[in-house]
């Protein structure tokens, strides 16, 4: 039942989202046509409004948005407007000319899909082990200097790690390619950049439930009965450490696969990240609703699949 009601929430919490944006992107400062390389006369500026129906009020746009506009043809019989949300169409591009945002996303997608699942797996597989062993070793140096690492990921940011990998691992070294998405070694260097701050939020994220969980009645006991350290650390205390992982793996799993403008701007990836701050800057409203429900959809079903996961590892949630 838990599940069901979950997944009932998604659609209208989706609509309301996308509601938002939708009227949001169109009251702020500026307009779709005020960057063009040649300023437009206002007959060709009205006739490119009307080609995109923005000459139209905020409520009609809304409802031929959502695929709920009728108008009247030439006969005078209504019908319903062609496309909208519930035909799946987001409708043109306003900066891209003759491009639906729906090839635009489905073109960029999945070269972020690629590059945010890389990115995650590198910063679970590097994340968990460090902030395990910093919280076993807590009292030592090693502890403490994997608690250091940890904090320098996150406070190094990606357009200065990038930059550094471009010039020592790449052009210095000639390991990787510095630029670019082909072959699996391509894919290298924007992996570790942007997988890099999050391998230290989840490292922090680790420790912190390391130690707790070790501090636990259960674990005294565990101790106690004369079970081994590794039979502690990964058979009693892992399961409850990890916890703080799942619940951010969820947003942050969705952060990862709409990709980064950054470090696609950097290895000129051809992600949807660069999409996403290029449509907000020039004001490309339809472009920009459909990523903004992108992210939604991603962010709150990855969310429910975190509330699952978390039955799985907590038997108490699963009892509840």
């Amino acid at each position: 039942m838990r599940l069901i009601r979950r997944l009932l929430t998604l659609i209208p919490l989706t609509w309301v989202i996308v509601t938002l944006s939708f009227f949001l992107v169109r009251v702020a400062p500026g307009g779709p046509f005020d960057k063009e390389r040649r300023p437009a006369s206002p007959q060709v500026e009205a006739a490119l409004k009307h080609k995109y129906h923005l000459d139209e009020s905020l409520g009609a746009q809304y409802l031929r948005f959502l695929g709920l506009k009728w108008e009247r043809d030439d006969t005078g019989a209504w019908h319903r407007a062609e496309g909208g949300l519930i035909a799946g169409d987001f409708g043109l591009s306003l900066k891209y000319r003759n491009h639906s945002v729906a090839d635009i996303i489905l073109q960029g997608l999945p070269v972020s899909l690629v590059l945010g699942w890389l990115a995650f797996g590198f910063a679970i597989g590097t994340g968990i082990p460090l902030g395990v062993f910093g919280a076993v070793r807590a009292r030592g140096w090693a502890g403490g200097l994997s608690a250091l690492a940890a904090i320098s990921m996150v406070c190094v940011p990606g357009f200065v790690v990038g930059p550094v990998l471009v010039l020592i691992v790449g052009l210095k070294l000639g390991w990787f390619p510095v630029g670019l998405w082909g072959s699996p070694a391509h894919a290298v260097l924007p992996m570790v950049t942007l997988g890099l701050y999050f391998s230290g939020r989840v490292a922090r994220l680790a420790r912190e439930g390391m130690v707790q969980a070790l501090q636990s009645d259960f674990i005294r006991t565990a101790r106690a009965k004369g079970v081994d350290e590794f039979g502690v650390v990964f058979r009693h205390a892992f399961r409850l450490a990890i916890m703080p992982v799942v619940s951010y793996s969820g947003p942050m799993l969705a952060d990862l696969l709409t990709g980064s403008f950054v470090v696609e701007n950097i290895f000129q990836i051809p992600g949807i990240g660069v999409f996403l701050v290029n449509a907000s800057l020039s004001r490309d409203y339809p472009m920009v609703v459909g990523l903004v429900m992108l992210y939604a959809v991603l962010l709150l079903g990855l969310n429910l699949v975190v509330d699952l996961t978390y039955g799985l590892l907590d038997p108490r949630v699963r009892h509840e």
